[in-house]
């Protein structure tokens, strides 16, 4: 539990740097976002799921 407050941490802190230090260009790639079909998103969505299921499943074995 305390590894999952960790990485919810981590994802905040790098999403607000981002926001924080490119304002304009985060607020330009949400509008490009929408051009961008529900299943691409999908299929993008489940890719890095995977990926960072690997990445933890290595880590921790």
């Amino acid at each position: 539990m305390n590894e999952l407050a960790i990485a919810f941490g981590l994802f905040l802190f790098i999403e607000g740097i981002l926001y924080a230090i490119f304002p304009a260009k985060m607020k330009n790639m949400l509008k490009k976002l929408e051009l961008i079909k529900d299943s691409q998103l999908r299929t993008g969505g489940l890719i890095f799921a995977i990926l960072g299921f690997i990445i933890i499943y290595y880590i921790k074995s």
